[in-house]
């Protein structure tokens, strides 16, 4: 029987754990129960190097991190008093299922599993990835940079990496081939730009993360805008350029394909000129042959670009502009008195420093700071006192001046004003007709993303709040997507009113019926993980695994930048045989404990782990991506064609997690504007 080499790299691996294991157990001194603490250190280890290999066997990780969580605990509990070992286990067994099932924080993935779900199966997406395979047909790679696109917009819509994966397979995949782009450019890009979920919010990772670090889950969504849409535009770039350089991989659309049928009032108006705007312009004041009501309602569309533009440089320059509010402390220091005295004095009266000897010095001592204030008071001339009410009057009734504006914000407005020239002048008929559509598709999802992770990141909602209206939203759109797509085919079939709509409500409960199984499913495998972990971790550390590790860390005497580098080589190794969620639950508990001895953020930590998990996603041999991809491409695409397509991308993420760490601001300036941090 032949072995495939992918088999022999895994049971190499494999060998390489279990070897050291075999040897460094002791063995012995299990029989008897008299583990040292030197003993349960290396048992620590030992369990962490099990855990590994029995995933890669394929065991199912929730139920190994429990059943290995609880036989070293018992271990750990057995060699202090084996009476009680049984009850103790049990007892963490509970307080760590209970301690899952009252965080709060979590009822957000099931909602937002559920909202992908919805926006997945109601076909939100096709029209959206048509419309922009127009939008960029001019564009080298443009059914490649299309592809992208719309993976952003539905990773904001959805954050379920695999259902981005399989929709996109089903509907670009098949169009690139179809175009004659190389197969492992396309593969590529729709792996890639489909895991961009991982790391755009709502990321279900970025939720698992800040409940297993303790890190505000709204100022990680907040901080993994910039990153994760600076990733996509990375992809888009080396997707045009590749394009540029070598044609034959992704050719040029026919120009039939890129044609768009425009409808007969614009032929009407396009006899007088190609520019849309201009046409609409001359057609309002009359003589055109087109009516006026009709010429308005395309000059509110038209102006739709404009007006988005005008109000998003409007919100930039309040938020440039935004005075410095500060607090002033005067009212304290009239309340308090002797409270405001010198902070020496208070800390030794309040026995922070040092408490007086006998009961004659803390009394002088409690009188000082009072005679100190009299005299103060005494001293002070009654018109520097009127003089000082009537300032503190004038500050609390006048407004705060505004601050200057800033260079760049005069920057970003030329840039805006420029580029708005720039569409209105090439702003043609069919380009016209392509924005309608644009508009069409991506509005619903718009107003839902805007519901969802504006609410989220302005404060006004928690995740698990923002989740369902989110859900909720995800179930009024899916019915009326499934309507209006019955109701376009009523005319070709000439079916009744009551037929489209019996029709609909039986789709749509399919949809509802399927979305809520995979929804149950996916939230009950992040939820047993959690309790796997909670009790893995528990043994762990009862061992003196964490203990062990940070002290040989604390040894290296390594610098930040070396810690990070470290540990991000880790995490991106661990990527190729584990998934990010077992990463997260098993590994990410060991590195955290160790970031304040570094001063490294959780937040920016966090950041850089979500960017560098989508390897997990794009690195085989696991590399989930690839085989959600090959389950619904054509027969002669192989697994080797996938795997060599993600191996560029994977070059860039690495290119992307440089730029993150070199810049932190990319991730951390949106937290620190909105939240104040």
């Amino acid at each position: 029987m032949i072995v495939r080499k992918e088999l022999w790299f895994g049971f190499g691996i494999m060998a390489l754990i279990v070897t050291p294991v075999l040897i460094l157990t002791p063995w012995g001194n299990l029989i008897d129960a008299h583990l040292s603490r030197a003993d349960l250190g290396v048992l620590g280890l030992l369990m962490l190097a099990l855990i590994v290999v029995a995933i890669m066997l394929g065991f199912p990780t929730a139920f190994t991190l429990m059943g290995m969580g609880v036989f070293f605990a018992w271990l750990a509990y057995r060699s202090v008093n084996p009476q009680i070992a049984v009850n103790q286990v049990l007892d963490l067994f509970v307080q760590r299922t209970y301690g899952v099932m009252s965080n709060d924080v979590l009822i957000a993935i099931p909602l937002f599993l559920f909202m992908g779900y919805l926006v997945e199966r109601a076909q939100l997406i096709d029209s959206l990835f048509k419309s922009l395979h127009l939008a960029t047909s001019r564009v080298p790679g443009s059914l490649a940079v299309a592809t992208i696109i719309t993976c952003a917009i539905f990773a904001t819509a959805t954050g379920i990496v695999g259902a981005v994966v399989t929709l996109m397979g089903l509907l670009a995949f098949p169009a690139m081939l179809k175009a004659g782009y190389n197969v492992k450019v396309a593969a590529g890009s729709v792996t890639a730009g489909g895991c961009l979920g991982i790391l755009i919010p709502p990321s279900v990772l970025l939720i698992v993360y800040g409940a297993t670090a303790g890190v505000s889950v709204v100022q990680l969504y907040a901080g993994a805008f910039f990153p994760g849409f600076m990733l996509a535009a990375l992809y888009i770039g080396y997707v045009i350029l590749l394009a540029k350089w070598k044609p034959n991989l992704m050719p040029p659309l026919a120009e039939s394909e890129r044609r768009v049928p425009v409808p007969p009032f614009a032929q009407t108006l396009a006899a007088h000129g190609s520019n849309a705007i201009t046409g609409l312009f001359r057609a309002s004041f009359g003589g055109s042959g087109v009516p006026r009501r009709t010429v308005y309602a395309q000059l509110v569309v038209t102006a739709l670009p404009a007006l988005f533009l005008a109000g998003a440089l409007f919100a930039t320059y309040r938020i440039a502009t935004a005075p410095v509010v500060e607090a002033s402390v005067a009212g304290l220091i009239e309340a308090g008195g002797a409270v405001a005295a010198d902070a020496s004095e208070q800390e030794q009266s309040a026995g922070l420093i040092g408490a007086p000897e006998s009961e004659e010095e803390q009394k002088e001592a409690e009188e000082k700071p009072q005679e100190l204030a009299a005299a103060q008071e005494e001293e002070k001339p009654a018109a520097a006192q009127a003089e000082t009410a009537g300032a503190a009057e004038k500050a609390t009734s006048a407004p705060a001046a505004r601050l200057p504006v800033p260079i760049w914000y005069w920057v970003v407005l030329a840039i805006g004003l420029a580029l708005a020239l720039v569409v209105f002048w090439a702003w043609s008929w069919e380009r016209l007709e392509v924005f309608k559509m644009l508009l069409a598709s991506f509005f619903p999802l718009a107003l839902l993303i805007l519901a969802v992770l504006g609410s989220i990141v302005a404060g006004l909602a928690t995740p698990a709040e923002a989740a369902a209206v989110g859900a909720f939203g995800g179930f009024v759109l899916a019915a009326i997507y499934r309507f209006i797509a019955h109701w376009r085919e009523r005319a070709q079939s000439r079916a009744s009113a009551g037929a489209v709509l019996a029709r609909t409500l039986k789709e749509f409960g399919r949809i509802i019926k399927e979305s809520s199984f995979l929804t149950a499913k996916t939230s009950a495998m992040v939820c047993w993980l959690f309790v796997g972990s909670g009790i893995f971790s528990a043994a762990f550390a009862l061992l003196g695994g964490q203990e062990l590790i940070e002290k040989w860390v604390l040894s290296l005497n390594m610098t930040p930048l070396q810690f990070m580098i470290l540990a991000q080589i880790i995490i991106f190794i661990l990527g190729w045989p584990l998934e990010w969620t077992e990463i997260i639950i098993i590994f990410m508990p060991i590195f955290i404990p160790l970031l304040p001895h570094f001063g490294i953020d959780p937040l920016f930590f966090g950041l850089l782990v979500a960017l560098n998990l989508q390897t997990a996603f794009l690195s085989p041999p696991v590399a989930m991506a690839a085989f959600y991809l090959k389950g619904v491409s054509p027969p002669h695409v192989t697994l080797n064609q996938i795997f060599a397509g993600m191996l560029p991308f994977m070059g860039i993420q690495v290119i992307a997690l440089i730029l993150l760490y070199t810049f932190p601001a990319i991730g951390l300036w949106l937290p620190s504007v909105l939240y104040a941090r």
